[in-house]
């Protein structure tokens, strides 16, 4: 709000009846207001050679999560164990262990 002198307040009130003095009031509170309301968010341009709904160019859809191992799945497993595979130069082919190498151990 703007300094006001008594004298100024006193001069507005007389004026018009004390019109001014509500106008003037009216518009510090319509100023103040529109301090408070945010301005509308701006959103950006969309890039060149955007096409709406498309996967960006390079990109592709996310991988399966790795399937989780079924009984069958430890028992084939147990079995090489025991029968001598499943070492160092014969991985696991289940898909979702990591490939066994001399640098992983």
């Amino acid at each position: 709000m703007t300094d006001l002198d008594p004298e100024d307040t006193a001069a507005m009130r007389r004026e018009n009846g004390g019109r001014d003095f509500r106008l003037f009031l009216r518009q510090q509170i319509a100023n103040g207001q529109a301090r408070r309301v945010a301005p509308p968010a701006v959103k950006p341009p969309p890039p060149p050679g955007h096409q709406h709904g498309a996967w960006p160019a390079g990109a592709r859809p996310p991988d399966p999560p790795p399937r989780r191992h079924t009984e069958a799945d430890w028992q084939y497993a147990l079995d090489r164990y025991r029968t001598g595979h499943g070492h160092d130069n014969d991985p696991c082919h289940c898909g979702s262990c990591p490939p066994t190498t001399k640098e992983n151990q």
